[in-house]
């Protein structure tokens, strides 16, 4: 298997997992009746799995100064995150996964293109060009016609 074929194969299961996350993070705030305890149910078992992946992996554990570099904005991650599942379990019952994703999608692409373009949080930059705006304006009109 080609390399070009075997990321797009992981990509594609990325997209699934991010699905996968949200519905069941979904489920978690009806039973729960609350969607902020669902994402830290989401948050628990998310630790958990990276953790006995990293143990699998045998990664070793990175040194106190390794630790001691890392950056303030390099925690927020965690925040991002956070902040992407309490909208996507408040949203998804309301619009559905597929308008959601669509616009999450959009956003995605229209951010990831202001990044690569100005080299933010060490992103190697890279020019935005004709063919990157073009895709961009099919995903958001791939948004409209979800939405329909």
């Amino acid at each position: 298997m080609s390399t070009t074929l075997l990321f797009a194969i992981l990509g594609l299961a990325a997209g699934v997992a991010i699905v996968m996350q949200q519905a069941i993070n979904t489920s978690a705030s009806e039973t729960l009746d609350s969607i902020l305890w669902a994402g830290v149910v989401s948050y628990v078992g998310g630790t958990i799995s990276m953790l006995l992946f990293a143990a699998l992996a045998r990664a070793p554990f990175p040194s106190l100064d390794a630790w001691a570099r890392l950056r303030p904005w390099e925690w927020a991650g965690g925040l991002f995150g956070a902040i992407y599942i309490a909208l996507a379990v408040y949203l998804i019952p309301r619009i559905g996964t597929a308008t959601f994703f669509a616009l999450f999608v959009a956003g995605m692409m229209t951010f990831s293109l202001a990044l690569d373009r100005l080299g933010a949080f060490g992103i190697p930059q890279k020019p935005i060009d004709l063919p990157k705006m073009a895709g961009a304006a099919l995903i958001v009109a791939g948004v409209a016609l979800i939405r329909r």
